[in-house]
């Protein structure tokens, strides 16, 4: 194991496009589209971070988000420019932290996403929540067995972490997650 990886005592770090507020709002919200040189810089960026991650067997994951509903105002906040910007990249120390809560709030089509990203090779984390609430599985839009299915058909062996407030308790919340995951 490397030394830094030792030292952070993880295999993963998760990025967003920009720095979250307590609140979880960007420190220097954008409006309207990200320029061409917010898109360079963020390339630059990620491209010395995965340098720094794979000298230390670390991979950092950019994080999709939702603009409309959690984060307004952060730039590369959905699932397309996370792709595009770790696709630009293209080292293994940079990987998508496909969110699925955000992805379904801003995009939909889950499943085509998970396919598109994992047959890239993209994808370093997926994280799971529910719609509308960002609850446990089970409890919103979100059809979570199918997402299983198509993990399970993909040959997706990575982490699938739930990100998400239980709607009740917590146990049962963790049951709910482990029954949607479960084939």
């Amino acid at each position: 194991m490397d030394q830094g990886r030792q030292h952070l005592g993880c295999p993963r770090l998760n990025l967003h496009g920009t720095g979250l507020d307590g609140e979880g709002l960007p420190v220097v919200p954008v409006t309207g589209e990200a320029t061409g040189e917010m898109w360079i810089t963020a390339h630059r960026t990620l491209t010395r971070l995965a340098e720094l991650g794979e000298s230390a067997g670390v991979t950092f994951t950019l994080e999709n988000l939702n603009t409309s509903v959690d984060h307004p105002g952060v730039p590369f906040a959905t699932a397309a420019d996370a792709f595009s910007l770790v696709a630009a990249v293209d080292r293994p120390g940079v990987r998508m932290n496909l969110d699925l809560y955000h992805a379904q709030i801003g995009e939909g089509n889950l499943i085509e996403l998970i396919r598109r990203a994992h047959g890239a090779g993209l994808i370093g984390e997926i994280q799971v929540a529910d719609v509308p609430g960002r609850c446990e599985p089970g409890t919103g839009e979100i059809n979570y067995p199918a997402v299983a299915r198509a993990l399970t058909d993909l040959g997706y062996d990575g982490t699938v972490a739930l990100e998400a407030w239980p709607s009740g308790d917590s146990h049962i919340a963790m049951e709910r997650f482990r029954a949607a995951f479960t084939l």
